[in-house]
């Protein structure tokens, strides 16, 4: 007899799904140094920074991805949509821009204040894609009154946080782009140097036919120094390297002595030795000091045009 063994035979497969390998994207940005400022002149200054994007796309697909860069405040803090660098308690203002001509500034989502990131669309045909953008930073003019001195606004942390999608046809919106959030760290710096502007106001004695009595006159030195940037102005002995009081204005073998002064009183003279020099400290508005001339009554020399040249020394 004859049986038939029917013998069920299960076979069976673990079955994994695919690793979904993602698009990644990393970024650098340099430092934002404007270097040591001369801000003496009320006039602003420019810099620029890099930002540096790499994205990978493992599996090559035609895909693209939208980069959001969003950069806030800084540890330096804003005031009214406007960036500030810190030193202590003292600010530098200034700002992070999109284009050259510094028209759009550079913001973020976040801090709406500053205005909005750009965003970056980046075509993504090859394993490792990259692109690159420029910052603008302006320090803003006007700022003359800015201390001396190193200024700082850090980028750490949640400062920086660029997300960023890829997409196919339509890119999102960057206040809808909440993935992959990065932080990016970077500086802005700038030193204000210690820097004077000078000018002078010449003097005129006027015209006289005699000199039996004294002729006073007046003229300035105009200045425009740091912030608290103490300085030292003194006065040369003019052309024929006389003492103060016995400067000489010439014409030929002639000359008129003359004197010039601290004080509208005419005692207290200025010249380039110790207790001879004028001192103050800067404001970084326009200081203007008065110079004080004297013509003592003396022998009247030829009639005709006399004149000296004195050199202005400005030590800070």
């Amino acid at each position: 007899m004859r049986r038939l063994i029917r013998v069920t035979i299960a076979i069976t497969a673990l079955l994994s799904a695919a690793p979904v390998l993602a698009q990644t994207c990393a970024f650098s940005m340099s430092d934002m140094n404007f270097g040591f400022v001369n801000l003496a002149g009320g006039a602003a200054v420019d810099t620029t920074a890099t930002l540096s994007v790499t994205c990978n796309n493992p599996l090559s697909l035609a895909l693209s991805v939208r980069i959001c860069p969003n950069i806030n405040a800084g540890s330096g803090g804003q005031s009214g949509g406007v960036r500030r660098m810190l030193q202590g308690s003292n600010i530098l203002n200034y700002q992070l821009y999109q284009n050259s001509a510094r028209t759009t500034t550079w913001g973020s989502v976040t801090q709406p204040a500053l205005g909005s990131p750009p965003p970056i669309d980046l075509a993504l045909p090859l394993l490792v894609n990259t692109t690159t953008r420029t910052l603008y930073g302006r320090i803003n003019a006007g700022q003359s009154a800015a201390v001396r001195g190193a200024y700082l606004s850090s980028f750490a942390g949640a400062e920086t946080s660029f997300t960023y999608e890829s997409y196919t046809l339509l890119a999102p919106s960057c206040s809808s782009v909440t993935q992959n959030a990065t932080q990016v760290p970077f500086n802005v710096t700038a030193a204000v140097a210690p820097t004077c502007i000078v000018s002078a106001n010449n003097i005129n004695f006027g015209s006289h036919g005699v000199l039996n009595t004294a002729v006073d006159a007046t003229g300035a030195i105009n200045l425009t120094c740091t912030s608290n940037l103490s300085y030292s102005v003194a006065l040369s002995g003019g052309l024929s390297n006389s003492p103060p009081a016995a400067r000489k204005m010439v014409q030929g073998a002639a000359s008129v002595t003359y004197g010039l002064y601290r004080d509208a009183g005419r005692t207290n003279v200025w010249g380039s030795a110790a207790g001879q020099i004028a001192a103050g400290t800067g404001t970084g508005s326009l200081q203007s000091l008065t110079v004080y001339g004297r013509v003592p009554a003396q022998n009247t020399p030829a009639p005709g045009n006399y004149a000296d040249t004195v050199v202005v020394t400005v030590n800070y």
